[in-house]
């Protein structure tokens, strides 16, 4: 009777029960189950978060303005500070009183800068389009006649093209009487109508951009107290070792973000003035309004000159076929020097992106959020085919696998009990000779 005692006394213990361990692991369990609660709540009530974000965006719209401005004249208030700095620490009895003159000169400086630039601008292009439109709006119904008068004479004296089409010249006829009566001159009725709500819209609009002003001198003479508030915070939620791949990530968004939206802007106003130059001396109706929309259209990568085309060529044919069909030519030799030798200087690879992706962000951005996400989504997409593609570099290497995409390209599979790549035989010995 003792041995069975014996071999219960000499049993191992059952292990401890790891508390730390177990709650953790509900921790996560439950942040997991909270986050799909959350998620699937966004989708189900998505039109009221919505309703809720353009209210939080409209209140918000002088800080996003004042960040915004802040966040472009950035590089001409350091330019200036920099400049002013020397030119003041000798002069003055205080190197802190003079770092502190410098910034809020340049602060000021910038904006001004900033300033004078949209006044220049809206001088010269004010009264150009409002006598370009007004000129649209007059003509454009004797124009569009013109143009059905010339289409029938056109079909008329082509009976062999009608007949080769299997079309009738009644038919077209009237259908082109229709559009026009019926649809297109309607239409610009009611395009002309809300211009009254419109001119309210742009009163408040302009009315934040005020008061963004204000708020962009704040963010410039304070900038590093709110980065340092910033980094506090990153490092106060996360671990250090993720504290410094986060700063690292928002190091690169800014560069990839300001160096493609202020390149692309001074780009897109290069363009505008060469097409508006270009135009006078084509001699084409519309120059200035032409011009100004190739301009804006083109900060737009890669569908921006077509999208600024379409509307333009339009114009100018209704005015004058032949000047239409050389405005398109113009444009396509425009569009071929800012492509191949103005964008290249400015922008350079600022993104690492190829055409594919490059065309992937602009139509998924352009889907979700309109203009502004087909002009963001370039830089946005960027960012985050960087983030990916430091992560799946760091897991290779963890597990002892080339980085580069070549060698995955040409590979057949991976060893598992070795971890090496294997190639096809014709590429395995060739890269034995190498």
């Amino acid at each position: 009777m003792e041995e069975p005692r014996k071999k219960a006394k000499d049993a191992p213990e059952p292990p401890a029960w790891d508390l730390k361990k177990y709650s953790s692991i509900a921790a996560l369990t439950a942040a997991v189950v909270c986050f799909c609660i959350l998620f699937f709540f966004f989708l189900y009530r998505y039109h009221g978060f919505t309703i809720y974000w353009q209210k939080l965006v409209g209140v918000l719209q002088p800080v996003i303005f004042g960040f915004i401005v802040a966040y472009l004249v950035n590089p001409v208030m350091m330019f200036l500070e920099k400049h002013l700095f020397h030119f003041l620490k000798t002069r003055m009895k205080s190197e802190k009183k003079a770092k502190r003159t410098a910034r809020s000169l340049g602060t000021v400086g910038s904006l001004l800068f900033l300033l004078a630039i949209i006044f220049i601008l809206l001088n010269m292009m004010i009264p150009e389009l409002v006598k370009s439109i007004r000129n649209v709006m007059v003509t454009l119904p004797t124009e569009l006649n013109a143009f059905t008068a010339e289409s029938k004479d056109f079909l008329a004296k082509n009976p062999e093209l009608m007949e080769y089409m299997g079309l009738d010249l009644e038919e077209i006829v009237g259908y082109l009487d229709q559009l026009f009566r019926e649809q297109i001159l309607p239409q610009i009725n009611t395009y002309l109508a809300p211009i009254t709500s419109g001119v309210i819209s742009t009163v408040r609009v302009l009315f934040n951009f005020v008061i963004g002003l204000v708020i962009a001198i704040y963010f410039l003479l304070s900038k590093e107290t709110f980065i340092g508030q910033s980094k506090k915070i990153v490092y106060a939620v996360l671990p250090s070792k993720y504290g410094n791949h986060v700063l690292h990530m928002l190091r690169i968004s800014n560069e990839m973000f300001g160096g493609f939206i202020r390149g692309k802007i001074l780009d897109s106003a290069i363009i505008g003035v060469i097409c508006y130059f270009g135009l006078l001396i084509l001699s084409m109706p519309y120059s200035l309004l032409v011009a100004v929309i190739v301009g804006v259209t083109n900060v737009i990568p890669f569908f921006g000159p077509y999208v600024g085309a379409v509307p333009s060529f339009i114009l100018i044919a209704l005015a004058d076929p032949m000047k239409g069909l050389h405005f398109l030519i113009f444009i396509l030799v425009l569009q071929q020097v800012d492509g191949n030798i103005i964008g290249p200087k400015l922008l350079g690879d600022s993104t690492g992106l190829s055409a594919f992706w490059v065309v992937f962000a602009i139509l998924v951005g352009g889907g979700l959020f309109g203009f502004m996400g087909m002009l963001l989504g370039v830089p946005t997409f960027a960012v985050i085919y960087y983030l990916i593609r430091e992560v799946v570099a760091y897991i290779l290497r963890g597990r002892k696998l080339p980085e580069q995409t070549k060698e995955y390209i040409r590979m057949q599979s991976v060893d598992v009990q070795t971890g090496e790549i294997r190639y096809k035989e014709k590429d395995q010995r060739n890269k034995q000779q190498q």
